[in-house]
């Protein structure tokens, strides 16, 4: 008879673990996992480096960043935020650094960090770390709860489920009565074949990308891959658009701004402008607004303006489509990529079935659920473990004083 059993050893798995025994050292705690291996996406996370949080202390600014679960976690972001991740870490000796773009590694730059950290705290608390411990099914008999795994029966007072976006373990709480939101895939890639981006692989350049047809607007920097485009806004796009693009089955088109500060009427004058005081010179071999010398021959190519044609030469129709290239370049989007191997979803239980005082299920009391189980997502940056270090925290809150 356990007091506690965590279905998952990932990120939320082992945070609400650690902090429920520290809270209170008498409580019986073990995690059951279905693999060999613990805490895989942790490993995985920021190019094996593990990107623990984003430096975003608002937490109203915070909830922002997550197309599903903004309004839920505004409280929840209030009691714990990534400001408390760095002092949590910290504590236990793992330090950790801000990049200029606001996501948060710990200084080693090495996942195996937060590994250690969590299963050193696993191993002085005492939790039980049960491998190979496959869950066939959930049970509630009141006032205890049965996990029957592949290598044996547990029954527990309370159950903390944070298996992330595990279909079977979906169909169990489905089971028990609870609602799920279907799963898509939330951070992707967009495969794109095109002239203009042919060859271009590793080019990177500030946008504001739409889905034509939608209200679908991201900006950011956009990456050029061998198979199409990636990068912040690309993936930003993805998420907030996740049910979106699923519904088109990843056939739609988008529209690129290339030059996203200024307003095409000043981009126009600005054009006609570099046309009077510079007429002589070569347009391909002379790149401008801070666009790489191959990206910028690419567009000036696609507006009909030839290879060594001069500003001089330039009719009223090639400075338009030049003008329309830069602002508003269409491209095709033909399918989508995982991003990396840090595959997140869209989907999980209905939120409005979980208090977020608590994290415990309305439905079934003494069920808990944290992480990417519940339909919350965000986008790339750190946003995703927040929100599991959140969760984690607040169970523990909850469960130690029962």
């Amino acid at each position: 008879m356990w007091d506690v059993l965590i279905i998952g050893g990932g990120a939320a798995g082992f945070f609400t673990a650690i902090n429920v025994k520290e809270k209170n050292p008498k409580l019986k705690v073990a995690i059951l996992e279905r693999g060999k291996e613990v805490l895989t996406k942790v490993k995985i996370s920021g190019g094996g480096r593990c990107n623990v949080t984003h430096a975003c202390f608002e937490p109203n600014v915070l909830v922002k960043n997550y197309p599903r679960g903004e309004k839920e976690l505004r409280g929840p972001f209030h009691q714990f935020h990534p400001q408390n991740t760095m002092d949590w870490f910290a504590k236990r000796g793992v330090k950790t650094h801000t990049e200029a773009d606001g996501r948060m590694f710990p200084t080693t730059n090495n996942s195996q960090t937060i590994i250690d950290c969590f299963l050193e705290a696993c191993s002085q608390l005492q939790i039980p770390i049960l491998t190979n411990h496959s869950v066939q099914s959930i049970q509630f008999n009141p006032p205890s709860w049965e996990v029957q795994t592949t290598n044996g029966l547990f029954t527990a007072s309370k159950v903390v489920v944070t298996t992330g976006s595990n279909p079977k373990i979906w169909d169990m709480l489905q089971e028990l009565g609870h609602q799920i939101v279907p799963s898509v895939p939330s951070l992707f890639t967009f495969n794109i074949k095109d002239e203009r981006i042919s060859d271009l692989m590793g080019v990177s350049h500030l946008v504001e990308i739409k889905v034509k047809g939608s209200h679908l607007v991201s900006n950011g920097p956009m990456l050029i891959t061998h198979w199409g485009m990636s990068g912040p806004a690309i993936l930003k796009l993805s998420a907030w658009g996740a049910r979106i693009l699923a519904e088109k089955n990843y056939q739609f088109e988008i529209q690129i701004n290339f030059v996203p500060d200024l307003k095409q009427e000043m981009l126009r004058e600005q054009l006609l402008q570099i046309k009077n005081d510079q007429p002589k010179k070569k347009i391909t071999k002379n790149p401008i607004f801070g666009l790489t010398q191959r990206l910028w021959e690419k567009l000036v190519l696609a507006s009909g303006i030839l290879e060594g044609q001069t500003w001089a030469d330039t009719n009223k129709k090639q400075m338009n489509q030049l003008v329309f290239q830069l602002t508003e370049a269409t491209f095709t989007v033909n399918g989508k990529s995982t991003f990396k191997e840090e595959f997140v979803t869209a989907g999980g239980v209905q939120l409005k079935e979980v208090n977020f005082k608590t994290l415990e299920s309305k439905i079934l009391p003494g069920l808990y659920l944290a992480g990417e189980v519940l339909d919350i997502d965000a986008i790339t940056g750190g946003y995703n473990f927040q929100n599991c270090w959140t969760g984690g925290w607040l169970i523990s809150e909850h469960i130690s004083v029962k």
